[in-house]
């Protein structure tokens, strides 16, 4: 991954980094990215998937220390049929075996 970095500032409480090249910049002109985004894909060695998220343990949104960041990811659509739950279960599992990664 590239190594980002340039510019910084924050926004809502969150740290903003200048990642023009990055698929997840901040909105459609914006070439920036949330701090923990990042420290999370460079712990992962990897982008986000599009079900994944990064949540700050203690709450405080510029705190971007992995031993403070946890990877989540969103659970499956409500009203799907049981087999389909039990699909996008088995993906999961497959995607991080028994444990969470962080």
């Amino acid at each position: 991954m590239p190594n980002y970095g340039k510019g910084r500032y924050k926004k809502n409480g969150y740290v903003m980094v200048f990642a023009a090249t990055h698929p997840k910049t901040f909105g459609k002109r914006s070439k920036y990215v949330l701090e923990h985004i990042l420290v999370m894909e460079e712990h992962l060695g990897r982008y986000l998937e599009a079900d994944e998220n990064v949540h700050h343990r203690n709450g405080i949104k510029d705190d971007n220390r992995i031993e403070n960041l946890e990877l989540w990811i969103r659970p499956q659509p409500s009203g799907i049929r049981a087999q389909d739950a039990v699909t996008w279960a088995e993906k999961i599992l497959e995607r991080y075996g028994k444990s969470n990664p962080t």
